[in-house]
């Protein structure tokens, strides 16, 4: 067929998903020969995920995957330097290249590289002659070069962010239209690519220049007429390098090519090619998937050589060969087995994912892969005569729940015999709940985290699909989903069989895989001494909850309530007029349509956007907004704790009692969820009462610790800075000391604004804040801000040297390192655009911010021994803080020994140059504590 109007053609960016899949993705190495193929398997998913994406009505008819062929092309000789600041490949990248090309062909799709030009010259090309011939184009890339291509028939589509790119969102991007992007990048110029475009001109100034004279060459030739002086100089003094940057990102549309349209039609893979390749790979999974697919046999692996370290045998995962335990003689067969092998991975199905509130309805166990069982309990017969709720009696074939306890208690608790589970806090809480301490355990969560915090989630059905090439069976299987939705107690024991055994199997088979990589992974000590510890610590801390007063927290909505709407009439009265104040819609025209305040913009329904930076900017100079921020601010206190904490109270406790997650943040920070109470506000007025209507029982009193500025502590000590360390060591107020250092002002009477401003570049610069953010932070231009963080690397040089080393570093490993060995994975390091920005944030404040949680998580730890017989609970853990209750009369002793452990955590693993501070409170409540 003759390519024409009504075909649609597919161009894939081929080095955008190489590196995605390189720097996305953990190490992986063929078990045979130990080639590097991590990038290979990513593409080759990513391949496949954008066939199975795009069937139907608006499918391609035709594709081609296109790459860069060599480094050399037409720009390097315009301009030798262009390209020139890339960093090298890695070396284990190296070998991946050609093995994405013989993907791309395996799957017969299109494989189009040219000498001399550059993958996106060609992409350029082929999409002007789709246009030309009246076909339809999408350019699956998100790269900003490509944007220049938008409009007529053609859009980008970018697969990362599941997101299509038309002229609107190139104008949201560059500030003007497809026609104009690359006048914009000419001015702006691009530091990946080295184009030097014009001196101190970025992306908006060059869209406000553009869009005010129509053009590049119109702005050049009227440059004279720039009313600001250093703008115009430059636009003169550097117009032929402005030139030459516009001929650097022009995209070449008039290629001649080495092939035409036609030949990019769409075609199914050939079974036979495409498995031979994965089969070829070792990719077990997508070659299992892809068999099924195209209705044929898997090929059978190759065997590992000798040398290699082969993955451990196990047999193939069969739910129709686990054992429904019926009754005590089959039960007494198994906890033989669990002796005899001396480790059982075990599994707990309940009625609810909030263990305080769940009950035990079956316990699962495996000894060895495949040999896996399910020990029923409390499942309900099925109802009768369309009794959707079923009935309270118990199905047949369960032992009585006491009896099968009774019996699986000794070797549950058994110190010779190993527990291996998936989320083993979750475990703990259940069977402790039924009065089985369950030790010693592994938990193959935790070890996958240990390992690839960074790199994927770490939940059952992630590490089952990446590390066994195994899809678990979904629950919604077992339970359904929505209104018919029921509890497991309620499901069928044959399925609940099938379901609950496989994940036992499941895990002692990622247990088998994951945990003899800890060691070559070098991440054992992180494992034993910050993860597995910490597990009962955290258990008994959410099953003892703190006790939350019911009234306060009414009194406290009501109070909210009356708040807003003073606020309301307030707000009202300002606009001339009442509206919804919770409508960003309707807050938007107020602002913008009927008031006219500027920085307005649209989002893509055409509804003025009205997010909190907005309404800040505008605060500063107008009353609407400042009342609408204070408004916004008891709406979330009202409806995110003061109305729900009050159903968290526990019905029998009478606690508020909250989960922590332990593998949640890449830095080894625990989250708290159901309900979070780590968000809590304590710079407001109102954040802080909420504290109030956390209590401490009759007799009883709250006692926080808290550590004194421990990030800025361990800054200093890993920056080398002197005078910060110095400063510590003496006991001196930090911010004043920077202050006094940066301003030259002496620290007797300084003025507290001064202060303010040197603690805000303080814990700025530990998160990698920009002047931008510092400006709006402190409410003053931006370039003031940016002269304040400039003066503070001139004063601190050590801290430019950690962030230009720790970049460094993550860039050569794909890693940073706390100071007690815990990896964070950065595979985002390398990426271009606004998310380069983040990336390098994130790298920079990881070692600094994970170093502060394994101190907390180090001293949680020791916490059980160190304050047992004293008359005391630790409650909750709030990032840098730790809050117990404590009968009236212990209040000092339990202050001295928690002090005690917390300033001596770090030791004797890391020596800190400057000392840690824990700071103490205690009061009836946790305000008053704090």
């Amino acid at each position: 067929m003759t390519f024409g109007k009504g075909h649609h053609l597919h161009l894939v960016d081929g080095s955008a998903f190489i590196f995605r899949a390189y720097h996305a993705l953990p190490p992986l190495t063929r078990k045979s020969d130990g080639l590097p193929v991590g990038a290979v398997s990513g593409f080759v998913n990513m391949i496949w995920k954008m066939i199975e994406d795009n069937r139907g009505p608006d499918a391609p008819t035709h594709a081609a995957v296109v790459f860069d062929k060599g480094s050399h092309t037409f720009r390097n000789d315009l301009y030798d330097l262009y390209k020139a600041n890339r960093d090298e490949m890695p070396e284990d990248l190296r070998p991946q290249i050609p093995l994405t090309r013989e993907a791309t062909k395996a799957f017969n799709i299109a494989c189009l590289e040219q000498e001399g030009f550059e993958a996106d010259d060609i992409i350029a090309s082929l999409s002007c002659k789709a246009r030309d011939a009246g076909g339809r184009v999408t350019i699956i890339s998100s790269d900003k070069d490509l944007m220049q291509l938008v409009g007529d028939g053609v859009e980008m589509f970018d697969a990362m962010k599941n997101r299509r790119i038309d002229a609107e969102g190139v104008r949201e991007k560059f500030g003007v239209g497809p026609d104009r992007v690359v006048d914009v990048q000419a001015l702006a110029g691009d530091s990946v690519d080295n184009v030097p475009g014009a001196p101190g001109i970025g992306i908006k100034t060059a869209a406000l220049l553009i869009n005010e004279y129509g053009s590049l060459d119109e702005l050049l030739e009227r440059a004279e007429e720039i009313k600001q002086p250093k703008r115009r100089q430059t636009l003169i003094e550097h117009a032929e390098q402005i030139r030459l940057s516009r001929q650097l990102v022009s995209l070449d549309c008039n290629m001649d090519l080495d092939y035409d349209l036609d030949s990019l039609e769409v075609k199914e893979p050939e079974a036979e090619v495409v498995l031979d390749f994965l089969n070829r790979m070792e990719f077990r999974s997508i070659t299992k998937r892809l068999a099924e697919h195209l209705g044929a046999e898997p090929p059978a692996m190759p065997e590992p050589k000798a040398e290699a370290t082969p993955a451990p045998e196990m047999p193939e995962i069969d739910p129709d060969a686990y054992e429904w335990v019926k009754d005590e003689e089959a039960l007494q067969r198994w906890i033989g087995a669990i002796r005899a092998k001396g480790a059982v991975a075990i599994d707990t199905e309940t009625t609810s994912l909030n263990e305080m509130r769940a009950k035990l309805v079956g316990i699962s166990l495996c000894v060895e892969p495949g040999q896996a069982c399910y020990i029923p309990l409390t499942h309900r017969s099925e109802g009768q005569d369309g009794d959707l709720f079923g009935s309270d009696a118990l199905a047949e074939g369960q032992m009585p729940m006491a009896r099968a306890l009774e019996l699986l208690k000794p070797v549950l608790e058994d110190p010779a015999v190993l527990k291996i589970g998936q989320n083993m806090k979750y475990d703990l809480k259940i069977l402790a709940a039924e009065g089985i301490v369950l030790a010693p355990f592994d938990d193959t969560m935790l070890i996958s985290y240990a390992m690839h915090a960074g790199l994927h989630t770490h939940g059952m059905d992630t590490l089952a699909d990446r590390y066994l090439g195994h899809t678990c069976i979904p629950i919604k299987e077992i339970l359904g989903t929505g209104k018919s939705q029921i509890t497991f107690d309620r499901a069928p024991i044959d399925k609940a069989v099938r379901y609950a055994a496989e994940d036992a199997d499941v895990t002692m088979r990622l247990w088998r895989t994951l945990r003899p990589q800890l060691h070559t992974a070098r991440t054992t000590t992180v494992y034993e001494t910050l993860e597995r510890p910490l597990v009962p610590v955290l258990a008994a801390m959410e099953r003892r909850g703190v006790k939350v007063d019911r009234n306060t927290l009414s009194r406290m909505s009501s109070a909210f309530a009356q708040k807003m709407a003073a606020l309301e009439a307030d707000i009202h009265a300002l606009a001339g007029e009442p509206f919804n104040v919770g409508s960003p819609k309707q807050l938007g025209e107020i602002l913008f349509d009927r008031m006219g305040l500027p920085g307005g913009k649209k989002g893509k329904a055409g509804a003025w956007s009205t997010p909190a930076d907005v309404l800040e900017d505008l605060a500063t100079t107008h009353d609407l907004p400042a009342r609408v921020l204070d408004w916004r601010q008891l709406s979330k206190l009202k409806s995110t704790y003061t109305d729900a904490l009050q159903e968290h109270i526990h019905s029998d406790t009478g606690r508020v009692h909250t989960s922590y997650s332990i593998a949640g943040a890449n830095t080894g920070r625990l989250a708290s969820t159901d309900p979070n109470l780590q968000n809590i506000p304590v710079r407001s007025e109102e954040g802080r009462r909420i504290r109030e209507a956390f209590v401490a029982e009759p007799g009883h009193v709250l006692v926080s610790l808290d550590y004194s500025q421990i990030e800025l502590r361990i800054l200093a000590h890993v920056a080398g800075i002197e005078a910060l360390k110095q400063a510590f060591r003496e006991g001196q107020d930090i911010h004043a000391m920077t202050a006094s250092e940066m301003f030259g002002v002496p620290l007797e009477g300084m003025d507290p604004m001064v202060r303010r401003q040197a603690k805000a570049i303080n814990f700025g610069v530990i998160y990698g804040i920009s002047g931008f953010g510092l400006a709006r932070n402190l409410r003053i231009p931006r370039d003031e801000a940016q002269g304040f963080i400039t003066r503070y690397f001139e004063r601190f040089p050590g801290i430019k040297d950690y962030m230009d080393d720790t970049t460094g570093f993550a860039k050569e490993h794909g890693y940073v390192q706390t100071l007690f060995g815990r990896r964070i994975n950065t595979p985002e390091i390398g990426a271009k655009g606004p998310q380069a920005g983040f990336a390098k944030r994130a790298a920079i404040n990881a070692p600094i911010q994970g170093t502060a949680a394994d101190v907390i998580r180090r001293a949680m730890i020791r916490m059980p021994d160190a304050i047992e017989g004293l008359p005391a609970k630790m409650l909750l853990q709030v990032h840098d803080e730790l809050l117990f209750e404590v009968e009236e009369g212990s209040v000092d002793a339990l202050t001295a020994a928690a002090k005690e452990v917390m300033e001596a955590a770090s030791l004797p693993a890391v020596d800190l140059s400057v000392p840690l501070v824990v700071e103490a409170g205690a009061g009836q409540n946790w305000a008053a504590a704090h």
